[in-house]
């Protein structure tokens, strides 16, 4: 019988051990009643991984709903709140000011952060889900490391592809020697959706104007970790926030940061506008450091379309966050490591040292390495999609972050064609009108959104 992923309730609870642990709640006595039970205590890397009977289901649900119950330590809640107007009222850049005027070049800006985003993310498709070691090891036995090109069969051993097989879901189109336009995927799905909601609704949407965009066009099949619990609870007539909190073990995952880039094009230099949108979205799906990565996300997006230099792009990025959340501290550290010149493998040490122990989906050392890969290139965009790329954990999604924000900062007429030709200005899409779109017409969209 064919189990969906990500939703089944023992293994939401292995995972929701871990995330309530994260927020300072005890789970010793959970713990133990699950472990008594026969309860695996590991969580599934993938999603999907205990079956169970039909007594241990319902032992798990009910212990979901015992630690959803439980508060998150009043250090962590005061550090890291959730309400739009608390988060503002401690981060040091939201009262905003005058927002920065586009430059001229805003239409190229944009069109290369589309091509950008979509070039970055198709990088890391291959070895999403292929550890760090994985990625090193593969490219090594190829003469490639450090990665300076798309991923190719061409080279590599049967006995190295077998320990490492690419993803098999994106495989054969995201090869050096397949590519022939964007296949589809979610980090370009969710920012045509809020491309698609902005035009609906220009910046006056809300977060149930979000949800019922989502019902109407994404397939359940196409959401994932926090996404897939919260389309879940919202068929079970859960509306935000609790669609983000009810059995949702990955509420500070990276889910909502992926959706948030187009906030920012639609704000050009106007960050905090952009870290608002972002907020409206992910609290459907996420809480604290979770929606923190999309209001990031937003304003480094924005920033971009107007900065000279990365740093004011990392700036941004930190300015509308919590400063004391573990948010904040992870984009500075990664930052910081990225200018500390340390040899790349050196570098990766220290992230992973500090951040090895989370889900390779987890939101905090993605943007780890998002932040390190945009410092230690400065901004040049090959060396910070194959940095990012080459750092492992989400691949694809912090590739696509990283290619979205050094393709903006860059514009599309100085992107090195090798990354961009074999995408022949096409994406493949489910989403309904968008399937074939060109780059071209998503900025032409997008500055109309602007323009609005």
């Amino acid at each position: 019988m064919s189990r969906l992923s990500w939703v089944q309730s023992p293994d939401l609870l292995t995972h929701e051990l871990v995330a309530s642990a994260h927020e300072g709640k005890p789970i010793e006595d959970v713990l133990g009643r699950w472990q008594a039970a026969g309860g695996q205590v590991d969580a599934p890397v993938a999603g999907l991984a205990q079956e169970g009977d039909e007594d241990l289901r319902r032992l798990a649900e009910e212990l979901l709903d015992e630690l959803e119950s439980r508060p998150v330590a009043p250090d962590i809640a005061a550090a890291e709140p959730d309400d739009l107007d608390a988060i503002e009222a401690v981060s040091p850049g939201a009262a905003g000011g005058s927002a920065a005027a586009p430059t001229s070049d805003l239409a190229d800006r944009v069109l290369g952060a589309w091509s950008g985003r979509a070039a970055g993310c198709l990088l890391g498709k291959p070895v999403e889900k292929i550890p760090r070691k994985g990625i090193h090891e593969i490219l090594t036995s190829q003469g490639r490391w450090p990665l300076d090109d798309w991923f190719t069969e061409i080279g590599l051993s049967a006995e190295i592809a077998q320990r490492w097989p690419w993803n098999r879901r994106s495989r054969p189109t995201s090869l050096a020697e397949n590519i022939a336009g964007m296949p589809e995927d979610d980090d370009l799905n969710f920012p045509m959706l809020g491309l698609a909601l902005l035009e609906q609704h220009g910046r006056d949407f809300t977060t149930a104007d979000v949800a019922d965009l989502w019902l109407a066009n994404l397939p359940g099949g196409r959401v994932f970790t926090a996404e897939r619990v919260a389309y879940r609870n919202l068929l079970l007539g859960d509306s935000a926030p609790r669609t983000a909190t009810r059995r949702n073990p990955y509420r500070e995952w990276i889910g909502a940061l992926i959706r948030a880039d187009v906030y920012g094009w639609a704000c050009p230099g106007d960050p905090v506008a952009a870290a608002r949108l972002a907020w409206t979205d992910a609290r459907l799906s996420h809480v604290r450091n979770g929606v923190y990565g999309a209001m990031s996300a937003a304003a480094m997006c924005s920033q971009a379309l107007v900065a000279t230099d990365i740093e004011e792009v990392l700036a941004a990025g930190l300015a509308v966050v919590p400063p004391q959340s573990r948010y904040a501290d992870t984009l500075a550290f990664g930052a910081d490591v990225g200018r500390s010149g340390d040899p790349l493998d050196v570098a990766l040490d220290r992230l992973y040292e500090r951040y090895g122990h989370l889900h390779w989906v987890h939101v905090l050392n993605n943007a780890a390495i998002t932040s390190y890969a945009l410092a230690s290139s400065k901004g040049d965009f090959a060396d910070a999609i194959c940095t990012a790329v080459m750092g492992g954990w989400d691949t694809d999604s912090v590739g696509a972050t990283v290619g979205s924000i050094t393709g903006a900062l860059a514009g599309a007429a100085a992107l090195p064609q090798r990354w961009i030709a074999p995408m022949r200005n096409r994406v493949a899409s489910s989403m309904p009108g968008f399937d074939g779109i060109g780059f071209d017409e998503l900025a032409r969209r997008t500055l109309a959104v602007i323009a609005r």
